[in-house]
């Protein structure tokens, strides 16, 4: 019986999800597994995958052979690495000491090449943010000014309007007095 390590999709349409599986090559994609090792998220900056580790050894080191995707997928965690170093162990070539030194360094080398990449993802998010910020900063401001001038526009029209209602009331109580000194006399 071929046995595999690939993945079977599940979660919705254009959400794909993941989860990491050994199963017999005859099987469908979705269908009948033996056991499941991990998940595999591809919608996530960056892609989030998760292992069983242990089990995923294991079963390489029984004969499971991985497809294309699930051997990247290994590759990236240092299960591929790992097996090629027991290999050397158990060939004599090297100590275990010297395989899980020589694991432990690429782990860490890992580890701060992911967190960087991670840290400018971020960054990058808090420019754009920031960019989009002062965009609609510039955007409010114009629209300040507009308003205000307008405001502006409409006093200055009101007070030459009450001033000319004024200057119209003033002439009317002065029509209204010489009218009235006129029939007085």
């Amino acid at each position: 019986m071929p046995v595999k390590i690939r993945l079977t999709r599940r979660g919705r349409k254009k959400s794909p999800f993941y989860h990491i599986v050994i199963a017999d090559s005859r099987a469908p994609r979705d269908g009948r597994f033996i056991e499941s090792i991990g998940t595999f998220n591809p919608t996530t900056n960056p892609s989030t995958i998760t292992l069983d580790f242990d089990k995923a050894i294991d079963w390489l080191m029984k004969g499971a052979q991985p497809t294309d995707t699930c051997r990247s997928i290994l590759s990236k965690k240092g299960v591929m690495l790992k097996k090629h170093l027991l290999i050397g162990v158990k060939k004599k070539a090297i100590t275990e000491q010297q395989a899980e030194e020589r694991f432990q360094a690429w782990l860490t080398e890992k580890e701060t090449k992911n967190q960087s990449e991670k840290d400018s993802i971020l960054k990058k998010k808090e420019e754009e943010k920031m960019k989009i910020f002062d965009a609609e900063k510039k955007i409010n401001e114009a629209r300040a000014e507009e308003i205000a001038k307008k405001i502006a526009d409409e006093t200055k029209a009101t007070e030459v309007e009450e001033s000319k209602t004024e200057e119209v009331a003033e002439e009317i109580k002065a029509d209204k007095e010489k009218n009235s000194d006129k029939t007085e006399a």
